[in-house]
């Protein structure tokens, strides 16, 4: 096929891809088109030229498909906050369900598997808990602002270009969080205006503003400030945070974290509690949860009830049964299923982890869970656990491979398995399906508007 970058073809988009792209052909070959929905002809412009695909963005929608929506964000197209406002809810949850499918076909090899129709999230906008913004002294400007100002303000507050480490917009408002967090982002941007104090340069690595992190429970409506910088400055940044705490009903808390770090990761070596307790507390079901600025929390409170019942529903606890839980980040699923289950031990290889688990129990009065530090492939043959039901939920990268062999030698009567990640869900799932029969699996969508899924699957010994 003789496409060249910069090219401008006209496409019919079949299908979506895993990574939220749409998918369509030429004579045979492959086009990923960003931008694009099944049903929609495009015209769109080769951006990257392989020997076996190219990919390419949408340019003009010639004939619209009937799943393509309307969208209500100026910066939807641009930043990486959301890939697939563009697209109608009801066809974001049918795409995800055969991207699982998918997987478990082509990586898995697993064709049979009952695959549920996606749980949707109860909210669409303004549905996460967490937003990190990002500043920048070299803001990103889209077309239109280019247009109407091709003069560049002295820095960005916001998100970046995806797949861009110092390319950022600067957001005056995102839909993904409460009306409150946008107000915040009014007030940290005019203060940092006002003090012309610089912000952080990722080429030089001078400045001081490097990020804001805005925290907030669904469940008792408070939030968690968290401001991220180069260098202590508590005479700096206290006016900011008395100025937010007064003008915003709420803020519970205003931390600082400090990280001298040229990587661009939003946590401190050390933190400053500027005001308030230096965490906010957040309710999933009938549990509640400590939250401080650096914990692991599922960032889609709300959603996360579905995710958690469904594990619960899988696992099909009598009350006499030992639980082993994986990767057991700060103790959500083992505190959601403690009441149905006999004893619970979660392993994590976070100390910080471990901390607000056993923190979290403490607050919500449960004392059959126990929490172990270490790596997983170290701890399991440490342990004399018999566990009769195994609950995992791995990060992206999924189990490691001696973890998998370990878990088929324990040969628990029910394994629940949870990902945020269908290939690698389905490549450990494959592997398990050599003991256990894979029953069913249920989308649950945690992330609106983006193509991310989180996933259950119930698997019995055969």
């Amino acid at each position: 096929m003789s496409i060249k970058k910069g090219d401008i073809l006209e496409l019919r988009v079949e299908k979506m891809a895993a990574g939220g792209m749409g998918i369509a052909r030429l004579d045979g070959y492959v086009v990923f088109v960003k931008g694009g929905v099944p049903g929609d002809k495009v015209k769109a412009r080769v951006y990257k030229k392989k020997k076996d695909y190219s990919e390419a963005k949408v340019l003009e929608v010639i004939s619209p498909s009937e799943y393509r929506a309307e969208t209500g964000c100026q910066y939807c197209g641009y930043c990486g906050g959301c890939q697939w406002q563009h697209i109608k809810y009801d066809a974001q949850l049918a795409y995800k369900r055969e991207i699982v499918k998918e997987a478990l076909a082509k990586i898995g090899g697993l064709d049979n598997i009952p695959v549920m129709d996606t749980i949707p999230s109860p909210e669409l906008f303004g549905y996460r808990n967490k937003m990190e913004f990002t500043f920048s002294n070299r803001p990103w400007l889209m077309p239109s602002q280019l247009e109407d100002n091709p003069e560049r303000p002295p820095f960005a507050l916001g998100l970046h270009i995806p797949g861009s480490f110092n390319r950022v917009i600067d957001i005056e408002s995102c839909l993904l969080q409460p009306d409150k967090g946008n107000a915040i982002l009014d007030i940290a941007r005019e203060y940092v205006r006002k003090t012309q104090i610089p912000v952080y340069d990722m080429k030089s690595h001078q400045g001081f503003w490097r990020f804001l992190m805005l925290r907030n429970s669904k469940a008792f409506g408070v939030w968690m400030v968290n401001i991220i910088t180069s260098e202590d400055a508590p005479q700096v940044l206290m006016p900011l945070a008395d100025e937010i705490c007064r003008r915003i009903k709420g803020v519970r808390t205003v931390v600082n974290n400090v990280t001298r770090k040229k990587a661009a990761v939003a946590v401190g070596d050390n933190e400053l509690v500027l005001i308030g307790e230096g965490f906010i507390e957040e309710g999933i079901g009938d549990f509640r949860f400590r939250i401080s600025a650096n914990s692991f929390f599922q960032t889609n409170s709300k959603a996360a009830e579905n995710l958690y019942t469904k594990v619960r529903e899988y696992a099909g606890l009598s009350g006499r049964e030992d639980v082993l839980d994986l990767y057991s980040g700060t103790g959500t699923i083992p505190i959601f299923i403690s009441r149905e289950a006999k004893q619970i031990l979660g392993i994590e290889i976070s100390r910080d982890g471990v901390i607000d688990a056993k923190n979290n129990c403490k607050i919500n009065n449960i004392d059959n869970c126990e929490f172990v530090v270490g790596d997983i492939k170290e701890i399991i043959p440490k342990i004399a656990f018999k566990a009769d039901v195994i609950v995992i939920d791995p990060p992206r990268p999924g189990m490691h491979k001696e973890v998998t062999k370990m878990v088929l030698n324990m040969a628990a009567k029910k394994i629940v398995y949870v990902s945020c990640n269908p290939a690698t869900m389905a490549r450990d799932l494959g592997y398990i399906s050599q003991d256990y029969e894979i029953k069913e699996i249920q989308p649950v969508d945690m992330f609106p508007h983006t193509h991310h899924i989180e996933a259950v699957a119930k698997c019995v010994k055969k």
